[in-house]
């Protein structure tokens, strides 16, 4: 079925119809956000992004966009935890339900506003953002930015916890099977967390953005079918009624340009060129994630004591203040390049990068699978652990270091295996097939297109 048009002919001249689409301001989430809204704007809506203060996006990078700063109250600077991160969650729903309120008023009663507004795409962590929608008439879809897989996971959490595997009360618990859900161990599950409390929150994290989805008129995933057919088959049969629309991966669909918070040193690619193919190990641990000083230091000489060739995007505020250890400069003088920032997408698709090492956060997961690149995983918090475990036993296209304290000599010996065995030769085939899957479903014709076609068709049908 050929999507509908996103404009009407009126006696005033076409008429746009409009997508009103909200993120969660984190960086993960906000890229996501702004290629859906380019995908629509591709196929003729006009975009209204609402945003916070808090992580406030530049217009200046969008400008066919209109933008609607949504006053939040926070204090800068992000949540170093993750109880601190869910808690910050909870506050920007409420601390923005009554501007939002205002302000989606006044653009639903200015001169054909109500008639031009088809719906509100928000991120599915901002329940209550979206029932103010639903109050004032505007049909919602929610955006979730990780995998179908790790959604099946939210919506299992009340009967992992019926079943006792949650919360976990022994050390001894977390290598257990999930059978429910496998290939995940307990480990593995969004709600492990080192205190009750934190389950707790999470579990109401997990519950609201269920309830989102549940409740909104359509279900928005970045992920494609030849990567996620089971999941996505199981999603929607446990969403029933819902329509779930995978338009994934995003980054190679979408013609949105960078929505990066942080300032990207474009110098690396030219680094790059001058580098050996599938020679350099790309490591980049994402834009909230964090870690210690120590492991810090241990992932340093272990890459150092490697040899192998490598570009560190190490984000400022990744290690808590601390730096990389003396000595270190000297050490790789003349096979590494440390960065501040890094065009991601680029970098992944340069031919010189042989692997990555990633945190595993979903967006990272997806840019080295289409980039056909294998990956060392090092999970830190919420989806990334599930993440890891998909990336090393489904795809079997990269290797986990789970949890613990990291040492450099472990770090050196998955570099080498990723990087220089016959096993990682193996696992970079498997993530080249990954990319030309991914290609397929973005090409003319494909899953993705298809799917986004029927995105389009859906909207329209929503509008009044």
């Amino acid at each position: 079925m050929a999507p509908e048009e996103a404009s009407t002919a009126t006696t005033g001249g076409p008429r746009r119809r409009r997508v009103l689409v909200f993120p969660i301001p984190y960086q993960g989430h906000i890229n996501p956000m702004f290629q859906v809204a380019g995908l629509l704007q591709d196929r003729g809506f006009a975009v209204t992004v609402f945003h916070t203060h808090f992580n406030a996006p530049d217009p200046s990078r969008h400008p066919a966009y209109d933008f609607v700063p949504v006053p939040d109250g926070l204090p800068a600077g992000s949540p170093g935890t993750v109880a601190a991160t869910v808690e910050h969650i909870f506050a920007i729903n409420g601390s923005c339900e009554a501007p939002f309120r205002e302000r989606l008023a006044a653009l639903l009663e200015a001169p054909g506003g109500r008639d031009e507004v088809a719906c509100l795409v928000a991120d599915a962590h901002l329940l209550t953002l979206m029932d103010v929608a639903r109050q004032q008439g505007v049909p919602t879809l929610a955006l979730r930015t990780g995998s179908a897989a790790c959604f099946r996971n939210f919506m299992a959490t009340p009967m992992l916890c019926d079943k006792g595997y949650l919360p976990v009360s022994a050390e001894s618990q977390l290598d257990a099977p999930v059978r429910e859900l496998p290939p995940y161990r307990v480990r593995d599950l969004m709600a492990v967390t080192s205190s009750r409390h934190e389950h707790d929150l999470v579990c109401k994290l997990l519950a609201r953005a269920v309830e989102a989805v549940s409740t909104s008129a359509g279900f928005i995933l970045n992920t494609f079918d030849a990567l996620e057919a089971d999941d996505l088959a199981a999603t929607r049969r446990d969403l029933a009624g819902v329509p779930v629309f995978e338009v994934g991966p995003l980054h190679k669909i979408s013609p949105a340009s960078s929505s990066s918070l942080l300032p990207q040193d474009r110098s690396c690619l030219d680094w790059l060129d001058a580098q050996a193919p599938a020679s350099v190990l790309y490591i980049s641990f994402g834009s909230l994630a964090s870690m210690s000083g120590e492991d810090l230091a241990e992932a340093a000489w272990g890459v150092a004591n490697s040899r192998q060739p490598f570009l560190w995007a190490l984000r400022p505020g990744l290690a808590r203040g601390a730096a990389l250890p003396d000595g270190f400069g000297a050490e790789t003088e003349g096979r590494g390049l440390v960065v501040g920032w890094a065009p991601q997408e680029e970098v992944l698709a340069h031919g010189a990068v042989g692997g990555f090492w990633t945190h595993g956060g979903w967006n990272s997961a997806l840019e080295g699978a289409c980039g056909g690149v294998p990956m060392l995983c090092r999970p830190c918090f919420g989806d990334q652990m599930g993440n890891a475990r998909y990336v090393e036993h489904v795809w079997r296209a990269g290797i986990a270091l789970d949890g613990g304290v990291l040492e450099r000599g472990a770090v050196e010996r998955a570099v080498r295996r990723l990087m220089r065995s016959e096993e990682g030769e193996e696992m970079r085939g498997r993530a080249r097939e990954l990319g030309s899957r991914a290609a397929e479903a973005i090409a003319e014709g494909g899953s993705s297109r298809h799917s986004v076609d029927k995105l389009v068709n859906h909207i329209m049908s929503l509008w009044k």
